[in-house]
């Protein structure tokens, strides 16, 4: 592999932190005018769109992708929902901390892998 490859790599995962925190002033403002948990895709960035849930508590998750399958999105969501709310109803986890549970983190991506 070469260095300009992962400098190159290493430049796309900053900007897309970038795209994802920039899209948070849209989702704090639509996060309080509506019920609705799944907020869908509520920003793009050239070919990617930025899909969000939000949970009771504001806990917000947010997904950075370039496919538009709207049904894997919502069930992807929901089902990392589950997951979170059984780390947080664990009485060792500190609300707001984050989590490192490694089991957390593959189901996670086995989620990913199903539903998108």
């Amino acid at each position: 592999m070469s260095l300009y490859f992962l400098l190159q790599k290493e430049d796309q995962a900053y900007q897309h932190q970038f795209i994802l925190h920039a899209a948070l002033d849209v989702v704090q403002d639509l996060a309080w005018t509506t019920n609705a948990m799944s907020l869908k895709s509520v920003d793009r960035f050239n070919e990617l769109v930025v899909s969000v849930y939000v949970t009771a508590g504001h806990t917000r998750f947010m997904l950075l992708h370039d496919t538009r399958t709207e049904d894997g999105i919502k069930s992807f969501f929901q089902e990392v929902h589950e997951l979170y709310i059984k780390i947080f109803l664990n009485p060792l986890y500190l609300p707001g901390s984050r989590i490192t549970s490694s089991h957390f983190d593959t189901k996670v991506r086995a989620l990913a892998r199903k539903y998108l």
